[in-house]
This record gives C-alpha cells, sequence and structure tokens, in this order.
C-alpha cells in the first residue's frame, strides 16, 4: 500500500475518533443543561415531618415522682416521705427521705407511733425528708430553689426551707392541714413570701402515705413541735 495513502486512512481515522468524542461530550451537557438537578425528597417520594412525642412527663410530674420514688428508701412502716429540690434550671440538686439519723440503727431505736412513753415512738428520733434533702444537697446554695414533698412539711421543716432561700414548696398531700404545725408553716410562708402550690401530678410511683391513727393525732395537735410523719 502506498505509504502516502495509509497516512492519509490514519489521519481520517483520528478525525473521526475525536469528532465522536467531541459530540458525545456536547450530548452529556446538553443533556445535563436539559434535565436539571431534582431535590432528594422529590425522587424518594413526599417526607412527612416527623414531631415530638406530645404525652412526655411534664416536669412537675417529674420531679414529684422522683420524690415519691425517694420515699420508697424510707424504712418507715407506717409513713414514707420523699423530698426532691430542684434549681432554676431544672435540675436536682437534693434528695432526701424520712429516717433515723445517719449512725442510728434501724433496727434498734422504735417506729411506734404510739407508746405510754413517748421516748418509744418515732418521733423524736426521725429526721424528716426535707431536712435530709437540705442536708444531702451536691450544690452551694439552694437560693431560689424549689423543692417537691410528698407531703405538706411541718413547721420543723419550714423554718429549714425558708432559712435555706428555697422560694417554692410543691406537694403532693397535705393531709395533717387541721393540725398546729401545719397552720403554722403556712404562717411561716405567707410572711416570707414562700408559696405553696398543690401538685396533682401523675403518680408512676407512689409511697405509702395513708392517714396514721387517730390516737397519734391527737397528740400532734397539742404539740407544735412534734414532728407530723
Amino acid at each position: 500500500m502506498d505509504r502516502r495513502y495509509a497516512n492519509c486512512i490514519t489521519r481520517r481515522t483520528h478525525t473521526d475518533i475525536s469528532d465522536c468524542n467531541l459530540k458525545q461530550t456536547m450530548e452529556i451537557t446538553n443533556d445535563n443543561q436539559a434535565s436539571p438537578v431534582v431535590p432528594a425528597k422529590t425522587m424518594v417520594g413526599a417526607i412527612q415531618k416527623v414531631s415530638k412525642r406530645e404525652n412526655y412527663l411534664p416536669w412537675d410530674d417529674y420531679f414529684m415522682n422522683i420524690a415519691y420514688l425517694s420515699a420508697m428508701r424510707s424504712k418507715d412502716p407506717s409513713t414514707q416521705v420523699g423530698a426532691c429540690i430542684v434549681n432554676p434550671d431544672k435540675r436536682i440538686v437534693a434528695i432526701g427521705y424520712n429516717g433515723f439519723p445517719r449512725g442510728i440503727s434501724d433496727d434498734s431505736f422504735p417506729w411506734a407511733r404510739k407508746s405510754e412513753d413517748p421516748l418509744d415512738t418515732k418521733y423524736p428520733y426521725v429526721c424528716h425528708a426535707e431536712m435530709n434533702a437540705i442536708m444531702n444537697k451536691n450544690s452551694e446554695s439552694l437560693k431560689n430553689c424549689d423543692i417537691y414533698v410528698t407531703l405538706f412539711p411541718c413547721n420543723e421543716c419550714a423554718k429549714l426551707i425558708i432559712q435555706s432561700g428555697m422560694k417554692r414548696v410543691m406537694y403532693a398531700c397535705d393531709k395533717y392541714s387541721h393540725l398546729m404545725a401545719s397552720k403554722a408553716s403556712k404562717r411561716m410562708f405567707d410572711a416570707v413570701g414562700v408559696e405553696y402550690i398543690y401538685c396533682d401530678t401523675t403518680s408512676l410511683v407512689k409511697a405509702n402515705t395513708a392517714e396514721e391513727e387517730t390516737g397519734t393525732q391527737a397528740t400532734l395537735t397539742s404539740d407544735a413541735n412534734t414532728p407530723s410523719k
């Protein structure tokens, strides 16, 4: 074959290949221009927005149930009381329940509600839930905190609440409202501006806060300083 003819064929073949590649490139470019990018959500169909769960536990129910859960630690066979202290940022800074002071045997000291000798009852020895919560605090100050209690504070605990700087008492039960100790608590709270609000909570946890016997209540009515729990 003549060399000049062969070179001509080779050059033509290269030109055809280049033209073909150019044509394909133009087609791809045109296709991209004609077919805009489709959003993913349109390609896979309409995506429904997922909303938050509506039946979650409100703050008041949450903290009061923690107070009830704490009450279940109490060794008191008749009444278990719990307390939960919360700061303005909705953070728990203390919890407590009613029981004997640290180091005193739960098996050696009396749990009786009434006896011929008052020293053989639980009342001179038991620390209330509010006291224990205040003593167990994990923050420097309780100023402006709320306290959630399963039973309305007695007058002695009311003093501690006021002295600690707390501003609101949320309570689940006020079964001793007719007694002098409870009335004294309310009088002090009113005098210093501490709110006390009944918390009609949804109780997921429930301790025994049943009414104690009438004999014990009669003793409490005549002595405001006698613990009512």
